[in-house]
């Protein structure tokens, strides 16, 4: 069964997790100083905040699989979509090890969709982020990254 996946950053993390523990009436699953996750049932969502160096606000959203075969079906529907899809592949990001690509919707909103496939010790160090997120530069590991040249066509930061 999917997973909704949202992922919110936040300027406060601790007063973020009471905030959020409270909403949900439940606990984060996963804590560290950077980040949490809640895993919930009710609402079935896998819902994140970080401090990660962004701004805070919505940093994008994604559908979470539970097996291959999903992931298969979720990638299909990702290329019927209108867009650019990133196949980012293995990679470790927000603690976990997973299978990812990416698009972005028509209002810019960026969507990952993944296959988590266990732990990770660290937070991930961006590898393959900054390729797969490199027009909107906000994916939840993504690297700061320079303000693109004048006249090369990218939005501006």
């Amino acid at each position: 069964m999917k997973r909704m996946h949202v992922h919110v950053a936040v300027d406060d993390l601790q007063h973020a997790v009471g905030f959020y523990s409270a909403l949900f009436a439940a606990q984060p699953s996963v804590t560290k100083t950077d980040y949490a996750k809640w895993m919930l049932d009710d609402p079935r969502v896998n819902f994140a905040i970080s401090t990660r160096g962004r701004q805070a606000g919505l940093d994008h959203l994604g559908i979470q699989v539970e097996n291959e075969d999903e992931l298969s079906e979720i990638y299909a529907r990702l290329h019927k979509a209108s867009g650019n899809v990133i196949e980012q592949g293995q990679t470790n990001c927000c603690y976990a090890k997973s299978e990812k690509s990416w698009i972005d919707d028509p209002a810019g909103i960026s969507w990952e969709t993944f296959l988590t496939k266990g732990e990770s010790t660290d937070y991930g160090d961006g590898s393959g982020e900054r390729e797969a997120r490199v027009a909107h530069a906000k994916s939840c590991c993504a690297p700061e990254v320079a303000p693109a040249p004048a006249g090369c066509g990218c939005p501006a930061a």
